[in-house]
């Protein structure tokens, strides 16, 4: 809470003005909430700063985002390549309803597809950053992404927290692992176990 807090104070200038763009280059709210599952199944609006048109879920592709999408603004882009457009879940981290690292919350949707193995991703708080986003992001296959969250569950330390910490920062400034080319992962059959 005390990070989340002090981050939210000290990139609130940054903050204000990516509101401010987001809304003079498109109409709608400049803050784009979404249904995410988090810890013990419990839903919650996950918010982010908006980077597509307002409706984009109802366009198009739907969820699936790839890198020449459309529907992204062009301030949606830097905002995206910055990851800057997941900010405002440090408020979600204030609520109590996120931490700072953890598996990244999922739609229920996705929840639903969950094998009893995978339901166990739901154990702990939802984070901003994780395990799964530092190898690999959204370029890995949806179930490789949760083996790698729940990898971390049973494994986490506060040296593995610094560590995340350390390469998200990396992938921030290298704007690695952000879109797939062939849609969202966790449409991808099942593997056999």
């Amino acid at each position: 809470m005390i990070v989340a807090g002090s981050a939210l104070l000290l990139a609130s200038p940054l903050l204000l003005v990516a509101l401010v763009a987001v809304r003079a280059e498109s109409a709608g709210s400049p803050i784009y909430r979404q249904r995410r599952v988090g810890r013990g199944g419990r839903e919650f609006d996950v918010l982010k700063l908006r980077t597509m048109v307002s409706g984009a879920e109802g366009m198009g592709a739907g969820l699936a985002i790839s890198a020449n999408d459309g529907r992204i603004t062009r301030v949606g882009r830097l905002l995206r390549r910055t990851s800057f457009d997941e900010l405002p879940n440090l408020v979600n981290v204030l609520r109590g309803e996120m931490a700072i690292i953890g598996p990244r919350p999922t739609v229920p949707e996705q929840v639903a597809r969950y094998s009893p193995r995978q339901s166990e991703r739901l154990a702990v708080r939802p984070g901003m950053t994780g395990w799964a986003q530092v190898n690999g992001r959204t370029e890995l296959p949806w179930d490789r992404r949760i083996e790698l969250d729940l990898w971390y569950i049973e494994n986490r330390t506060a040296t593995l927290d610094a560590a995340i910490l350390w390469r998200t920062l990396r992938m921030v400034f290298g704007g690695e692992g952000l879109y797939r080319s062939d849609g969202p992962a966790w449409r991808e059959p099942p593997s056999e176990p």
